[in-house]
């Protein structure tokens, strides 16, 4: 189907004491399935609820219309693709129903409380090192964080952790596992100090959206935390580092190649290919894993193609709009009688599909994501890189990225770098099944065994 990145159904979830906690499953539109979870909160008789998508970068959407009317719940969620409406029954430990979006009709299922975390974030209340709140500005915006160092010593090295595509928190939060606040926590205890903070104009950060801002732009403002650093007492000023994941590895080489004041990189699922590339990869990969046919797969493709090449000629993407609608179509015509009787409107269908998928790429980030390369900047890099992969990463398989990285950095001249790749992790660095992003929320919010010591490890033999 041509369904998994082009055309998104947002959720909602709807709670009443009965129901407040944080719910966790996915929804299922034509055979297609999406991972979410709901956190309901009742406070003086008024229930609200959160949602968080990992695959779309979505956390924390305030829900529309909650309601919960034991066993009935109700829920929206306003989008760009219109309302998503969820319709469903409380049956104490699960909350399942149908959902309709645009003409399309799909079922949802939730399943009560957080998976086992196994690994977590020190209780600020009991911290061995100090964390505190700190602000700095780039560009107009002003930026949120926070910064851990131990609490005894001086001249710490540090790290300025870099978040992946879409808004994220400074844990860089995804289905409740903290991925930076877990790695900052472990760091910090081994003498490392780190400054992870919200993206811009996301949590307690202020200013541009990401999606009005491109790859260079947050170059900048991790250069504008490099330079917050600099003016602590606390911080050895020759020992800092960049810690980058998924789009931060790439942002963290770009920051890098036009500054002389950084002292090593750490490439957490950093790509070495342009955007475009990665784009059409990861279709192909997470399609084939949730058993689309070749003919899904291939026309999914197609149409990247079709709308980068618009773009990279300055073109309007919205004349492409009936080319996209007749490969939708094309696409509806494929379907088996099954998946069609879910498509309630044919037409609105066809028209929201379309309309989602000019949304998606035709904005500031997509554009230059799309075309941007990152190895130039990685032949400029002259200090020590770790570059992490996983073996299962589906979103940046280290089969197409791992040899361009390596080739970039021996180019310039560097040999200092190594790369590992952890058998069975995923993009998230858990342990993984399929390495598909509809099991993100399902899996353990812990790292792959060894991945936290062998970071410190690195890093602590490079700053000496």
């Amino acid at each position: 189907m041509l369904l998994l990145l082009m055309y998104f159904v947002t959720l909602t979830a709807y709670s009443q004491s009965e129901i407040d906690t944080i719910w966790k499953g996915a929804i299922d539109v034509i055979g297609t399935k999406i991972g979410f979870t709901v956190k309901f909160v009742t406070a003086s008789g008024v229930t609200r609820a959160t949602m968080d998508i990992p695959e779309q970068s979505a956390m924390g959407i305030e829900l529309n219309k909650v309601s919960f009317k034991n066993p009935k719940v109700h829920f929206e969620l306003p989008s760009s693709n219109g309302i998503a409406e969820f319709e469903g029954l409380y049956y104490g430990d699960s909350i399942g129903g149908t959902f309709l979006q645009g003409g399309i009709a799909g079922r949802f299922s939730l399943v009560k409380g957080e998976l086992k975390t196994e690994q977590t974030i020190t209780d600020p209340s009991t911290l061995t090192y100090n964390a505190e709140e700190i602000s700095f500005s780039n560009d107009g915006n002003t930026f949120s964080g926070t910064l851990t160092y131990p609490k005894t010593g001086e001249n710490f090295p540090a790290v300025v952790m870099i978040t992946g595509s879409g808004a994220q928190n400074r844990d860089e939060e995804i289905f409740g596992f903290k991925i930076f606040g877990i790695i900052a926590d472990h760091l910090t205890k081994n003498g490392i100090a780190v400054l992870r903070y919200d993206d811009r104009g996301t949590g307690k950060s202020k200013g541009k959206t990401v999606s009005e801002s491109t790859t260079e732009d947050f170059a900048g403002d991790v250069g504008a935390a490099v330079d917050f650093l600099k003016t602590r007492p606390e911080i050895d000023a020759g020992k800092i580092g960049l810690f980058g994941h998924s789009e931060g590895g790439v942002v963290g080489p770009l920051t890098a190649s036009k500054r002389s004041d950084i002292a090593f990189l750490v490439l957490m699922a950093g790509t070495g290919v342009k955007g475009v590339d990665i784009i059409k990869e990861q279709s192909k990969l997470i399609m084939k894993a949730e058993n689309a046919t070749d003919n899904d797969v291939e026309g999914y493709v197609m149409m990247i193609d079709m709308i980068y090449e618009t773009l990279k000629k300055e073109g309007n993407i919205n004349e492409l709009e009936s080319q996209l609608e007749q490969n939708v179509k094309d696409s509806y015509d494929k379907m088996s009688a099954e998946e069609k009787k879910a498509i309630k409107d044919k037409d609105a269908w066809v028209k929201e599909t379309v309309s989602s998928t000019i949304l998606q790429f035709n904005n500031k980030w997509m554009k230059f994501f799309l075309s941007y390369d990152p190895v130039p900047a990685l032949t400029k890099i002259k200090v020590p890189v770790l570059v992490l992969f996983g073996e299962k990463d589906l979103q940046v398989p280290p089969k197409q990225s791992q040899k361009f990285i390596e080739d970039a950095l021996r180019s310039g001249g560097n040999n200092d770098f190594l790369v590992k790749v952890f058998p069975n992790a995923n993009h998230l660095f858990q342990e993984a099944g399929t390495g598909s992003p509809n099991e993100y929320a399902q899996l353990p919010k812990a790292f792959v065994p060894g991945f936290l010591d062998d970071i410190s490890e690195w890093i602590l033999q490079k700053v000496k």
